[in-house]
């Protein structure tokens, strides 16, 4: 109700200045917010994997505790139970090592194998097997020997090599912080000393029989720990500029060398257990593994212990790696890990005070008879296993001494000094700051984590540098991202227009507020490329032609003030036209100061469609602007800083925002600047933006990403869209993502990496012209995807971001979709088989492509050539359960529709083939209703689900529904997949046949219209009518002739009955003005410029504007000067005679002639300057140049006085006339005197420049400009090189014609050879029998019981059935997997989203700014201009 009436609220101040407050509100435009439900779940993620680390740290760590307890010599478990815990904890040390080996080698085999350095690998497995020898010899020789509580505190020891190297490399970025490792190493020295001592009170006390053998096993329980904590030798390496070489070699090929250590630590481990158990101490009885019934508890024990120990250490490894990407280090990560320690010996406190009771001698006295009392408890079966060992090795401590106690505290300061030591020799973990999704390799420095020291592993591997291409603290850095937004326009329509434009303002108000502060800071230009763009207007009476602006063109200045009035309830302010060589450029400054650039091209001078668009801004944005980037004296030297167009919303001055961002792009290289390619019909929000730019900043070798695409519109065919592209994203992108790289980056939405397009062999490449038959099917009717296959056959990685939606206007009629589908489906096929062609050369340079994962593109694409034969058999089997036709029978029926429809697809034309193909569908959805139910029935039938075929449906229903409940906010797609099953036939079947027969055909297919065409100016048209009679369309248009004296009188009669129309056109000033003039000038120069502009060109003014649209800068430089110089004398004396610079203004308008789309264009704009839009202008630039929350009283007043002011000079003035210069002249004025004597009663003279901008600028009209002459040379050459309009001989076009119907009618060959054997072979062996050919599969009912029948199955449909399900349960693996990591980026990013809150306090300056962001301290204040 609030937002209802803050709405109404607005209509009625804009409904006191017109009689025309109305506007659109486009959904999305509001504000966002940070939802209070995301932060909640956001700390509430936090706090559950902090938990899960915590606890599975415990438990690991405990449960090794336990099973070194059950296997230690003292125990008092028999000889057959201990060597049974001993291979279990054998087990727990070799778990990391193979799960380590499977993930290296699935990566050898699916990304890349790179060739190891020997030398280096050799030193590598060197120390690993170190490591291992340590690690088994602490594990398995040494903690047996020790009790539970000095096993726990031992552990705390491995730090001491990281502490050592350390101090001895100076690691600290402040030098008190070498404090850390030195007290890590005094703590771990003081604890291992404790540990002697303790040990040597025990001896001498007798406390449990403790022999001198004891100090063996100190001994080299130190020595494994010093082997052991070699284990992270490259953490301080890393941090050092120390062999850098050999680390940066290693990571090239650290997953070969992982699956080689592996192997090594495993057998050392083996080793180890052996040659002590069974060579010294001869423990080990090979007939006590042969485990009977009597060992069940024996064996579960073992197993929990070893389940527990296993899976809790690997899952506490990840969580750390959640927590860490997630960005709660401190809290989830480092102080669960450091807890971990005192949380076990907290535990085992509580669990021994608590469950003491229920030994035996729990109620004697002292500790020492309680300890005795327990060796009677080892023959009777009352007590627990674990709790009774745990206690017993208790005992054997200090506690248990007959002499002296007080001993047992050394052991307590002994955990305390080895807990302090390994926590201040990671103090840097809690400083440790990182990016969103960082890379698991860049925040630990092993894959390899040690499960016996969990706690201790994930800390001392975490490394100390995170080496990062920007650091998100730095502010520079933070700005050294830059990203074009690209969008292409065909004829679209007023609404589709309005998404793109709202989507581009929304990024805007995100990335420019500068009353708002956020983290994901960038810079960003627009550019919208609008095709086909203009149209000829013929005067038949006049014999003129004039080149305008089509309707699509004006639809578009409408939105974009449309939607500048949206975000900021006024209208443009800074307009520029600019004539160019493609046609014209239209330059808007948004209302946070970034640009959007509307490039309009004209067909008849460049190329047309999407990918020349492409093209086009490619070479101007990473060609041309990185050209003059790298050299600076290129840039024609015309920023103007007193130019009053150039102030921003907020009444701030700063560069030419466009020359300015081609100055920051200096300091930014080719690696970090971005190309956000969109449709002109895409939809997104800022979120979407910022995770997929989060891609490409954290992988280096990723060249694009793509986001979540949504299908919208309405109708059964958008339907079918939504649910086919939910499961094409769900399961099909996240497949290629997770096993190798995504094919096809949709050019809707897509952020392609600059220095990956500028490489070799892809944008030169994608500029090649079509010659050959195949070449038009590959590049041009799916530009994406040919894009994409450029890019991964130079090795760059597409990747697929499931939380960055965009949505897109999908083919709403059936017609339109399958032209759409006729594009994509050849092309699809074309660029698949073309990277399996080039397969061998593309795995050896692409690190994310692997031979298994051309072999399952292979796979996907055969499945993809069997659909039609598929859906065939489909129909077959419907046929014959429906109609109880022989199988045979119902083959042959089911096949007459396709082999039907392809003869009509050679004879027919188009929109015939398209009709019969959705007569078709309508039949075809029919019999696969009645299919689904008749598979039903046949489950029903048959008493039980658990048949190929119902086993595989039901199945299938299953994966979709867990899969659409693992996408929450796109739950409801999984409506739509019953019209999905329904139209399979005709998304298979028919719209295949149709694609391949009409493969020929290389039009768009989409979006075609005629109103681009020339239009011939009607005169004299009396009746133009369009009639449908029937199926037939007919134009009736009746002209005047002048020898009909009848017509003569019916055109008089009607001209006379018409009401005269006020021509208001004259009115309107060509270039209105906001500076004083004399009105006689004034008026003499505007009628000069009128007659100009409306004067027809003779041949010479129009050859000479098409050999060169610009004029020399010159010309500019001297206005710009001019307006500068007057604009400084108006600052220093207050005065506004400037009747020079006018004069230079008008004299310049007459000398440069423009050409005849400009001045309509203009006009339009020309509507600012109406009384009722000039009111709310001025009202919205006072209060954002006064924007301070200290200036809200003398804002408020200003506002109120100015607006009194402006009605009393314009009192006859309606609210939808434009002002004259002689009116705009009088208005400025008397605003600006008005507003000084406000701020002189204020006491508020220092904002006086600040308001006389914001005035100005009110009053300021729409810039007509040109190129300067280098990007104009630039944009002629580029034309003439690539861009040049293709004008085919129709010879050549015939031969183009020939080839493409010849690899048309060899594709569709091909397709139907294959297709019909499958469907021949399956024939066959329907006609052979089942009995004779059949797999006979055993009958089973629901409740689990097997029946006396057998379901017989064709091979051929068993073998396809299930290389399909194993098709789909692999894409269903990949699907989880991709859930979980887009999962950890969304809650990454919620926690450093932007937060919308205003400063209280901003910095002031008397004049305006004139700043450039990227020289830090490098301020120019008026004073100094």
């Amino acid at each position: 109700m609030e937002e209802l009436k803050y709405r109404g609220k607005k209509r009625e101040g804009r409904h006191r200045d017109t009689w025309d407050p109305f506007q659109l509100n486009p959904v999305g435009a509001e504000k966002e917010q940070k939802r209070r439900c995301f932060q909640i779940a956001q700390y509430l993620v936090a706090v559950i994997v902090g938990l899960a680390v915590l606890a599975s740290a415990v438990v690991a760590k405990g449960s090794l505790l336990v099973l070194s307890t059950l296997s230690s010599p003292t125990s008092m478990r028999s000889p057959k139970e201990k060597q049974f815990y001993m291979l279990m904890l054998v087990f727990c040390l070799v778990c990391p090592n193979f799960l380590v080996f499977l993930k290296s080698l699935w990566r050898c085999a699916f990304k890349n194998f790179v060739q190891p350095n020997m030398k280096t690998m050799s030193f590598i497995c060197a120390v690993e097997c170190l490591v291992s020898l340590g690690t088994s010899v602490l594990v398995l020789v040494v903690m047996p020997q020790f009790d539970v509580l000095t096993n726990l505190f031992i552990s705390g020891g491995v730090c001491i090599m990281s502490a050592i190297l350390q101090i001895a490399f100076r690691l600290q970025k402040e030098t008190w912080k070498i404090v850390f490792p030195l007290c890590s190493l005094t703590f771990t020295v003081a604890g291992y000393c404790l540990l002697g001592l303790d040990y040597h009170v025990r001896v001498t006390s007798f406390v449990d029989r403790q022999t001198s053998e004891c100090y063996i096993y100190i001994g080299i329980g130190v020595f494994s720990s010093l082997l052991i904590s070699l284990c992270w030798w490259e953490n301080p390496l890393q941090a050092t500029n120390r062999m850098q070489d050999t680390l940066s070699e290693l990571d090239g090929f650290r997953d070969f060398v992982f699956v080689i250590t592996s192997i090594l630590r495993i057998i050392v481990i083996g080793g180890v257990y052996l040659v002590y158990h069974v060579l010294i101490q001869k423990s080990i009885t090979w007939s006590d593994f042969n485990l009977n019934n009597a060992d069940s508890e024996l064996l579960q024990t073992g197993l929990v212990l070893l389940f527990l120990q296993a899976f809790c250490s690997a899952a506490c490894h990840w969580f750390g790696v959640v927590a860490c990407k997630i960005h709660a280090v401190r809290m989830s990560f480092a102080l669960p890990v450091c807890c971990t320690g005192p949380t076990v010996l907290l535990l085992g406190l509580i669990l021994f005070l608590t469950q003491a009771q229920k030994l035996g001698g729990a109620d004697n006295g002292s500790i020492t008879e309680f300890c005795e009392s327990l060796a009677f408890l080892n023959h009777k079966n009352t007590s627990i296993v674990v709790l009774l060992e745990i206690t017993r090795s208790i005992c054997r401590t200090s506690l248990n001494s007959y002499y002296l106690q007080w001993p047992f505290s050394m052991l307590a300061l002994e955990g305390v000094c080895m807990w302090l030591g390994f926590v201040t020799c990671t103090y840097y973990v809690w400083k440790i700051k990182v990016q969103r999704i960082e890379r698991t390799s860049q925040l630990f420095v092993r894959r390899l984590y040690e499960s016996a020291f969990i706690d201790l592993s994930l800390l001392l591997n975490t490394k100390m540098k995170v080496p990062r291409a920007r650091n998100q603290e730095s502010h520079d850095d933070m700005q050294s991202c830059v990203i074009y937004l690209c969008a292409t326009m065909w004829h679209e329509t007023y609404d589709e227009m309005l998404k793109i434009l709202t989507s581009m303002f929304r990024l805007d108000r995100y990335r420019g507020d500068p009353k708002e502060e956020h983290k994901d800071c960038f810079d960003f230009e627009c550019h919208i490329f609008v095709d086909d763009a203009f149209m000829t207007e013929k005067d038949a009476e006049k014999g003129t032609e004039k080149r305008l602006v089509n309707s699509y063109v004006n639809d578009l200045i409408n939105v974009v003030v449309e939607v500048y009035r949206v975000f900021t309830n006024k209208e443009p302010d800074d307009v520029s036209i600019i004539e160019a060589p493609y046609g014209g450029r239209l330059m808007f400054v948004m209302p946070e100061g970034n640009m959007l650039y509307v490039h309009l091209k004209d067909k008849g001078l460049i190329r047309n469609k999407k990918r020349w668009s492409q093209i086009m801004y490619m070479y101007y944005l990473l060609g041309w602007k990185g050209y003059i980037v790298k050299n600076p004296q290129k840039i024609t030297r015309q920023i103007n800083p007193c130019r009053a167009s150039l102030v921003s919303l907020d009444g701030e001055i700063f560069l030419l925002p466009q020359y300015d961002n081609d100055n920051k792009r200096k300091f930014i290289s080719d690696d970090n600047t971005y190309i956000l390619a969109l449709d002109g019909d895409t939809d997104f929000q800022p979120k979407a933006v910022i995770l997929l730019v989060d891609r490409l900043r954290m992988y280096e070798n990723v060249g694009a990403a793509c986001g979540r695409i949504h299908p919208t519109g309405m109708g059964p065919m958008v339907w079918y869209q939504k649910f086919e592209y939910a499961v094409g994203h769900w399961l099909q992108k996240t497949a290629e993502h997770v096993f190798g790289s995504v094919l096809c980056s949709p050019g809707c939405f897509s952020l392609f990496r600059g220095s990956a397009l500028m490489d070799d062999n892809v944008l030169k490449r994608y500029t090649t012209t079509a010659t050959r038959a195949a070449e038009y099917v590959q590049y041009d009717q799916g530009e994406d995807r040919w894009l994409c296959t450029l890019l991964l056959q130079q090795g760059w990685r597409v990747e697929y971001n499931a939380a960055s939606d965009a949505y897109t206007n999908s083919p709403q009629e059936f017609k339109e979709f399958y032209n759409q589908r006729r594009r994509w489906g050849p092309s699809t096929l074309a660029n698949t088989l073309d990277l399996l062609h080039s397969g061998a050369e593309t795995v050896k340079r692409n690190s994310s492509i692997s031979r298994l994962y051309i072999l399952y593109q292979m796979f996907t694409v055969g499945s993809s050539i069997l659909g039609p034969a598929s859906v065939t058999l489909m129909i077959a089997g419907a046929f014959q359960f429906i109609f109880k036709l022989a199988g045979t029978l119902s083959i042959i029926i089911a096949s007459i529709p396709p082999v039907f429809y392809i003869i009509i697809c050679f004879v027919a034309k188009p929109n015939i083939q398209i009709t019969i193909a959705g007569i078709m569908s309508v039949l075809y959805a029919f019999l696969m209703t009645a299919s689904f139910f008749s598979i039903i029935g046949d489950m029903v039938v048959q008493g039980t689900f658990l048949t190929p075929t119902g086993l595989f449906l039901v199945s299938m229903a299953i994966m979709y529904f867990v899969t659409a409940v693992l996408h929450p906010e796109e739950f409801g797609m999984i409506i739509y997949g019953l019209m999905y099953f329904i139209c399979i036939p005709s998304g298979y079947l028919l719209l295949t046949i149709y694609s391949l027969v009409n493969m020929h055909i290389v039009t768009w297919g989409t979006r075609e219209s005629n109103k681009g065409e020339a239009v011939k100016k009607q005169h004299n048209i009396l009746c133009d009518r369009n009639c449908k009679l029937c199926c037939w369309d007919m134009k009736i248009q009746v002209t005047q002739e002048k020898e009909n004296l009848i017509l003569q009188q019916i055109t008089g009669q009607t001209v006379q009955q018409a009401a005269p129309v006020p021509n208001t056109t004259k009115e309107i000033p060509p270039e209105p003005i906001s500076k004083p003039e004399p009105q006689a000038k004034v008026n003499t120069s505007k009628k000069k410029a009128v007659e100009a502009a409306k004067k027809p060109r003779t041949a010479k003014s129009k050859r000479r504007s098409s050999e060169s649209s610009d004029t020399s800068s010159s010309s500019i430089d001297d206005s710009d000067n001019t307006r500068c110089s007057s604009s400084s004398a108006s600052d220093n004396d207050h005065k506004y005679d400037k009747n020079n610079f006018m004069i230079d203004d008008i004299d310049l308008t007459e000398e440069l002639p423009v050409k005849d789309w400009v001045m309509p264009v203009k006009e339009e704009f020309l509507k600012k300057l109406t009384y009722a839009n000039m009111k709310r202008n001025l009202q919205e630039q006072i209060r954002y140049t006064l924007r301070n929350r200290d200036y809200d009283d003398v804002c408020e007043e200003l506002v109120l006085m100015l607006t009194d002011t402006l009605n009393g000079q314009l009192v006859g003035v309606g609210p939808e006339d434009v002002l004259t210069g002689s009116q705009l002249e009088e208005l400025q004025y008397a605003l600006t005197e008005q507003a000084r004597r406000i701020l002189k009663t204020s006491r508020m003279e220092r904002l006086e420049r600040r308001v006389k901008l914001a005035i100005e600028k009110t009053l300021t009209a729409p810039q007509v400009q040109k190129l300067d002459e280098s990007e104009n040379d630039f944009w002629i050459k580029l034309i003439e090189r690539y861009l040049k309009p293709i004008n085919d001989p129709k010879s050549h076009q015939e031969e183009v014609t020939r080839e493409l119907k010849s690899l048309r009618n060899k594709a569709v060959f091909l397709y139907f050879i294959i297709n019909v054997l499958w469907v021949v072979a399956t024939f066959f062996l329907q006609a052979i029998g089942n009995d004779v050919i059949s797999i006979k599969i055993p009958k089973y009912y629901p409740n689990g019981t097997q029946s006396d029948e057998f379901l017989k199955v064709e091979p051929v449909s068993l073998m396809f059935l299930l290389s399909f399900a194993v098709l789909l349960i692999v894409q269903f693996l990949a699907m989880l997997y991709h859930r979980v990591y887009t999962l950890i980026h969304v809650v990454s990013y919620r926690g450093t989203e932007k937060d919308y809150k205003e400063r209280d306090n901003e910095e002031e300056d008397d004049g305006f700014t004139l700043e450039n962001h990227i020289a830090n301290g490098l301020v120019i204040t008026s004073d100094d201009l």
